[in-house]
């Protein structure tokens, strides 16, 4: 997925991860910024389209969301892929009706919620998400000094691969991706090479290699991600994030010297359909799980070989007592 993330949500730079390839079932490649949903201007329509991004806990969010509201609300769902900027324009503009996982975007809240208000702020979506850098938990376990950044330096040498030279290697996601990492490791005065593996996907394909061959690594990763179930990895602990830090960020991206923040996850809705979309606004606003039923849903998808619809269905089936508080009291 093309996802750019604010490094420091809410209050500053933007930080990004992941491409995936993964499509929800009626997910257009469409960008919302040139190209209106077929379904959006149906007058009299009972329809709702949806804002999905390309990493898979998003698309789960969406997956869920999307099967309810037609399985149980009578909904038509238009799901169409965009890129989280243009996504803020596309649903100021009315041509998505919701965001259901934004990590933080100030320069567009302010923009679209405090100053046009063309978007309503929709809530959290009860995940809490967290970018960081994390090694194999069965690296750490043998040497649990690498989980401190003050020693990086001095396993530099066994994190070198073909790609980072005679540095250490710490991978990150898609080059266009925008991260703190390169400041971080300037400014840390570490010897590494941030190497982009091209997606989430390639990220995910290059993690599970290195566990498979039990070989240590270094990752800018996040919480919630379904990988953790099947490579579990710990944290490696970065000078502390402060709201200096933050707001000397915000002026200079490049002066960034501590870890990531921890932030809840929000909803966004388009402001007309916050106040006049019905029992499907409704339910949206009401939507709201955990990082184990995200996880659940995104396993399902790309690890279990279902479509994003069938484990909708799964998790639905299993999850009544979770899904039936947010439908709309009749």
């Amino acid at each position: 997925m093309s996802r750019t993330r604010t490094a420091f949500l809410g209050t500053a730079v933007l930080a990004g991860t992941v491409a995936l390839s993964l499509s929800l079932s009626a997910c257009g490649k469409a960008d919302m910024t040139k190209q209106t949903s077929p379904f959006a201007a149906a007058k009299g329509s009972k329809s709702v389209t949806l804002s999905v991004q390309t990493w898979v806990g998003a698309q789960s969010n969406v997956a869920v969301a999307k099967y309810l509201l037609e399985h149980q609300l009578g909904y038509h769902v238009d799901t169409v892929q965009v890129d989280e900027i243009p996504a803020w324009d596309a649903l100021s503009q009315g041509r998505v009706d919701a965001i259901l996982e934004d990590w933080g975007h100030p320069d567009q809240e302010k923009r679209y919620v405090k100053d046009k208000k063309t978007i309503t702020a929709g809530g959290g979506n009860g995940v809490t998400g967290h970018i960081g850098w994390w090694v194999p938990k069965y690296w750490a376990d043998k040497h649990p000094e690498v989980t401190d950044w003050h020693n990086l330096n001095k396993v530099a040498d066994q994190l070198r691969t073909s790609e980072s030279g005679n540095k250490g290697q710490l991978m990150d996601g898609s080059p266009s991706y925008v991260t703190n990492d390169k400041a971080l490791v300037k400014n840390l005065h570490l010897n590494y090479e941030v190497v982009f593996a091209g997606s989430e996907a390639a990220q995910i394909t290059q993690i599970q290699q290195f566990a498979k061959e039990k070989k240590p690594f270094l990752t800018y990763w996040y919480e919630p991600q379904w990988l953790f179930n099947q490579v579990p990895m710990v944290e490696v602990k970065l000078p502390k994030y402060t709201d200096a830090c933050a707001a000397k960020g915000a002026k200079d991206p490049q002066s960034i010297d501590c870890a990531y923040p921890t932030t809840p996850l929000q909803k966004y809705f388009n402001t007309n359909f916050a106040k006049n979309g019905g029992s499907a606004a409704a339910f949206l606003k009401n939507f709201k799980w955990t990082k184990d039923d995200q996880n659940e849903v995104s396993e399902s998808i790309a690890s279990g070989g279902l479509s994003a619809d069938e484990a909708a269905k799964r998790w639905v089936d299993k999850h009544p007592d979770v899904w039936k508080s947010w439908l709309p009291k009749k």
